[in-house]
């Protein structure tokens, strides 16, 4: 069963200037089947969650814990809290020239499962999961990332969470640049991930229009570097209809 719990963390990112605080003590527990949205505004500390939580070293946890199953990642490296379960769909997703599609995945399922998957099999699997993300077997030969439209390294990435199967998954803006079939596409992979029962779920928005084809179990407003409401898919559609902006002034006035 997959788990994840997040316990009062404060995290500052590292700029020239010196640390500057971002998260003020997010408290979240998602459980197994649980997918949580996390919905807020711009420079609200949502990406900065993610990346904290996934380890990139321009983010510093300055306290507070998060715990996959048990296992606290904090303690760990990038490459171990991958290990844990952790999967980060990211919402700039980066090139990676010379790469292939099919030699990355294969080195990531490789590193994660500690042996090489069957080249027979392994064939199949990711030209099934390509094709499931409406991605040609031609695909596979490209450079990650590389030349790639915004609706390609978006499939790309739930191709990757389909293959690599973590226990749990932070998809991070995975709608941004998104036509609608490409939308439907991705919100279809995701909802056949998270329809294992055992996975866990953040799912990283702005908008409302993705939640119309993936079913939240929980929707939290994030503002300031923290949660500040949670409620079900009503909560949702009273952000699209009113924004953030009572809860920007809400915070504001509250002084915290």
């Amino acid at each position: 069963m997959s788990t994840l719990v997040i316990t009062d963390l404060h995290a500052d990112v590292i700029t020239e200037e010196g640390d500057k605080p971002i998260l003020n003590g997010v408290n979240l527990t998602i459980n197994p089947g649980e997918i949580h949205a996390i919905m807020g505004p711009n420079g609200s500390g949502k990406s900065t969650m993610a990346y904290a939580i996934a380890g990139h070293p321009k983010y510093k946890i300055t306290s507070g814990s998060v715990k996959l199953d048990g296992v606290e990642l904090t303690d760990l490296t990038v490459d171990e809290r991958a290990r844990a379960g952790l999967f980060l769909a990211m919402q700039y997703p980066v090139e990676v020239p010379g790469v292939s599609v099919a030699n990355f995945l294969r080195t990531a399922k490789t590193a994660l499962a500690g042996q090489a998957p069957k080249v027979r099999h392994w064939v199949k699997d990711v030209e099934s999961a390509l094709g499931r993300m409406q991605l040609d077997k031609t695909f596979a030969g490209r450079s990650v990332n590389e030349g790639f439209s915004g609706g390609e390294k978006k499939r790309h990435e739930i191709a990757q969470l389909e293959l690599l199967n973590p226990k749990a998954a932070i998809l991070d803006e995975t709608d941004s640049g998104l036509d609608i079939d490409a939308l439907k596409v991705v919100s279809e992979g995701v909802n056949r991930y998270a329809g294992q029962g055992d996975r866990a779920v953040v799912l990283i928005t702005h908008y409302t229009r993705i939640l119309r084809y993936i079913e939240p179990t929980v929707v939290h407003v994030f503002v300031d570097g923290k949660v500040v409401e949670t409620g079900g898919r009503e909560l949702a559609d009273k952000l699209e209809a009113e924004g953030y902006e009572s809860y920007v002034r809400a915070n504001a006035a509250a002084g915290v």
